[in-house]
């Protein structure tokens, strides 16, 4: 059964397998989505100017230059999703991926259900960012529809899963969201006990909204529990 979320959404693979490349073709097709194909980083970057994309999948090994590269490329400019293609399994490396803007990773070698579900969960949150209205607390102010962060007056730049992230805890400002629950809505199901980037990412916000990042008033942890956006 077609997915209607999915249904005509253009997708770019730039990946160098050849194989990989029409199991992606098919499997996507086949839920209605538009698929175009690059070989290499730069007919993929030149694609993507082209074709503009609802979503890029993008593999790490790449003849011409490194998919990190593509990926810090890319974010220069290209606002929507990316989801990386990955051997690579180290925390380091996943973490340097989601720095450099990569909206989430799925490691080789992968199903196509567990691909469809990753893509399927990026488009619900550009559903919801285009519905949401305008979060104001204190001195922070959240557009959603246009992914836009001020902190007293001033934009501040968040990274995609930063960005997810402060939305997810402002749209349960007040709750305690526990670390399994957060995992698992930002970074999907099976990532629920690598709680090692929450701490990373919390870190990072906190030092954009907080006035003192050692001491916060706003993002709070709550003990052996998970993390509160406070509103009181």
């Amino acid at each position: 059964m077609i997915d209607a979320g999915m249904e005509n959404k253009l997708i770019l693979v730039i990946d160098d397998e050849l194989q990989i490349r029409r199991f992606l073709k098919i499997g996507l097709e086949s839920q209605g989505c538009r698929v175009f194909e690059a070989g290499n980083g730069g007919d993929g970057i030149s694609m993507t100017v082209m074709k503009k994309p609802d979503i890029v999948l993008l593999d790490l090994n790449l003849p011409d230059m490194s998919g990190l590269d593509v990926l810090k490329k890319l974010r220069e400019w290209y606002v929507s999703p990316v989801i990386v293609l990955t051997v690579r399994e180290s925390e380091q490396d996943k973490i340097e991926l989601l720095n450099s803007g990569a909206d989430d990773y799925i490691t080789k070698p992968f199903s196509m259900g567990e691909l469809l579900a990753r893509i399927r969960a990026v488009f619900r949150r550009s559903r919801r960012d285009a519905e949401e209205p305008v979060f104001s607390h204190r001195h922070i102010t959240i557009d959603y529809s246009r992914r836009l962060v001020t902190v007293n007056g001033v934009t501040v730049k968040f990274r995609p899963l930063e960005y997810e992230l402060l939305k997810l805890l402002t749209k349960n400002a007040g709750k305690v969201l526990t670390q399994r629950q957060i995992m698992k809505e930002i970074w999907g199901p099976g990532m629920e006990s690598e709680t090692s980037y929450l701490r990373v990412y919390i870190a990072s916000i906190r030092k954009k909204i907080e006035k003192d990042p050692s001491r916060p008033k706003i993002l709070i942890t709550e003990p052996a529990v998970g993390y509160r956006f406070v509103i009181e």
